[in-house]
C-alpha cells in the first residue's frame, strides 16, 4: 500500500519496500531550495515514515538549481530526520548535480551512508541492502 504526499516541485512516498522515495522536479537552474520548503518536506517525511527508520531514495534526475545554506543544514541535521534516515541513495543524470551532492555531503552530511547512481533499480537495491543490514543488526 502506497502513501503519497506531493508538493509543487516534489513528491514523497513509501510502499511495501520500506523505502522513502523523494522525487524532485525543477527545470529552472536559478531556483534555490529554501528553508520554508525544507520544513514542509521534513513534515511529509516524518508523516510517511511513521517513526520507522528507512533508507531514502532521492531522485534528482528532473531537477536543477541549488539550496540555501540554512536549508542544507536543516536537512542534514534535523534530529527527527537523523533518527529516520538509514541511508541515502541519489539518482542523478548530470555532472552538475553530482558536484552539488558532493559539496552537500562533504560540508553538511558526513554521517549518513550514501551512494550516487544513474539507474533507479541500482539505487533501490542499495536501499534494500542498507535496510536489511540496519534491521539485521538492530
Amino acid at each position: 500500500m502506497s502513501k503519497i504526499i506531493g508538493f509543487n516541485n516534489a513528491i514523497f512516498w513509501t510502499d511495501d519496500t520500506g523505502i522513502l522515495y523523494c522525487e524532485f522536479s525543477n527545470n529552472d537552474p536559478n531556483v534555490k531550495l529554501e528553508l520554508t520548503n525544507i520544513k514542509l518536506y521534513i513534515k511529509a517525511i516524518i508523516t510517511l515514515c511513521e517513526g520507522k527508520p528507512m533508507p531514502f531514495l532521492i531522485d534528482l534526475k528532473e531537477t536543477q538549481g541549488t539550496f540555501s545554506i540554512a536549508a542544507a543544514k536543516l536537512l542534514a541535521h534535523n534530529p527527527e530526520l537523523v533518527k529516520l534516515r538509514i541511508s541515502e541513495s541519489y539518482v542523478i543524470n548530470s555532472p552538475g548535480m553530482k558536484l552539488l551532492l558532493s559539496f552537500y555531503k562533504r560540508l553538511y552530511s558526513r554521517i549518513t551512508p550514501f551512494a550516487v547512481f544513474n539507474d533507479l533499480e541500482l539505487a533501490e537495491e542499495y536501499c534494500i541492502d542498507a535496510k536489511n543490514e540496519f534491521y539485521n543488526r538492530n
